[in-house]
């Protein structure tokens, strides 16, 4: 009987690639992006039902407010960063965004139609959840080395994606009864409860980290200049690759997204049955991706390589966008979102976060988070105006076929950042044998 859980420990790290003393950072992972999607997720149909409340013809500006809102949080978080003990900085990055979502689900009780309230929960949701998703990889990067990101970020990652399945169940299910501030509130617990696990990552490292990682503990200061996510990408040809990939990233998702807002618009007018609509699409997304990620994801990046994970989803999209190009129905429309999303999700995210296993602990904290938050966000404010430029002078399909040009590049950048890591990596293996 003593040796039954041994062998099942050796049985469940063979299933998820791991060795068996990283099954437990590897469902410690999987428990905080669990918890942290769902959180997220409950509230990304709202944040949708908002954004077509306050007028589709002014999404480009919540896109705009979304971008000037993120130039004042990064020098914030660089000030944090430069001061803050590693350990420290994701549970007070955490904490702070759960008293702001606190004080909205406050608001919406008080007044739920108010339209600026919509607004303003819009622009800090789509800053939040980049700044939390974006915190807790660079955590995952500075527990796993490159070798074990490749065999454990997918796992890991799906429980982003049960999260994410779980979240926008949820929110189709209670938004009747508990209504969009109910939902707000159940949401900030759930991210609270996210520091637990951040905290046994953080002591899983101190224990089973390389000699190098033990030697650099989490507690020490990043420091640096609050601009230094700045300044190490525009020094770095390797940073600049990855900001590119994420503007073309943005640009396709953005493209997308109006077409999305548009049909939903047109289609479901209720503000609860479009809230419903997302959740059912979020929900689809999930359920797809899940599977790909614990049981595809690791295994096709060891016989693949990166370059693969981060070139087949925008090569897709080529082909995706040629379908919108000649019949953009919410039928068409949400097949090719629920496939970029699922393809996101299970290939490009995972493939992105393996890009920063390589780099220091600056990079990993500083320059990545600029890039998921400043970059990301400067690529949807000019990818959104550029979208109603373009159907203003022309038509959506139009803009479809733009979206297959920016796709094709797309592929291009994600297959060099590809071939470069897989490189470098490889290299690095020969070293430590």
């Amino acid at each position: 009987m003593a040796s039954e859980p041994a062998g099942q420990g050796r049985g469940l790290a063979r299933l998820i690639v791991a060795e068996p003393h990283e099954v437990p950072a590897v469902l410690g992972g999987f428990a905080l992006f669990f918890l942290l999607f769902a959180s997220y997720f409950m509230l990304r149909p709202v944040r949708e039902t908002f954004g077509i409340a306050g007028g589709v013809d002014n999404l480009q500006w919540l896109y705009l407010g979304t971008f000037l809102a993120t130039l004042v949080v990064v020098p914030l978080y660089g000030t944090l960063a430069k001061t803050m003990q590693r350990r420290r900085l994701l549970p007070a990055t955490y904490i702070f965004s759960a008293v702001v979502m606190a004080g909205f689900g406050l608001s919406l009780m008080i007044d739920p139609d108010n339209i600026w309230t919509a607004r303003a929960f819009y622009i800090w949701l789509s800053v939040f959840n980049l700044f939390v998703i974006s915190i807790a990889w660079s955590l995952m990067a500075d527990v796993f080395n490159a070798d074990q990101g490749h065999r454990l970020f997918g796992q890991i990652a799906a429980g982003a994606s049960l999260g994410g399945l779980t979240g926008p169940l949820l929110s189709g299910l209670l938004v009747g009864p508990l209504g969009h501030a109910g939902l707000l509130l159940l949401s900030t617990g759930l991210l609270l409860t996210t520091l637990f696990a951040a905290r046994y990552m953080i002591r899983w490292r101190e224990q089973y980290g390389s000699p190098e990682d033990r030697d650099e503990p989490p507690d020490r200061r990043i420091g640096g200049s609050i601009w230094a996510g700045l300044t190490l990408i525009l020094r770095s040809p390797y940073l600049l690759g990855i900001s590119a990939f994420v503007i073309l990233l943005t640009t396709v998702s953005t493209f997308l997204y109006f077409d999305q807002a548009r049909v939903v618009e047109a289609t479901f007018p209720d503000r609860t049955a479009q809230t419903q609509v997302f959740s059912a699409i979020d929900f689809t997304v999930q359920s797809l991706t899940i599977f790909i990620q614990i049981f595809v994801t690791g295994r096709l990046t060891r016989r693949l390589g990166v370059a693969v994970l981060l070139t087949a989803v925008p090569v897709t999209m080529m082909f995706g966008f040629g379908l919108l190009a000649l019949a953009a129905t919410f039928p068409v429309l949400a097949f090719v979102m629920i496939v970029r999303r699922v393809g996101e999700y299970a290939l490009v995210r995972p493939g992105r976060e393996m890009l920063f296993t390589n780099v220091d602990a600056e990079t990993k904290y500083k320059a990545k988070n600029t890039i998921d938050t400043f970059v990301y966000r400067g690529g949807d404010a000019l990818s959104a105006w550029a979208n109603v430029g373009i159907v203003a002078i022309g038509t959506t399909a139009a803009a479809a076929v733009v979206g297959a040009f920016v796709a094709g590049a797309w592929a291009a950048v994600g297959w060099l950042l590809g071939r470069r890591h897989d490189r470098d990596s490889d290299h690095l293996v020969k070293i430590a044998r």
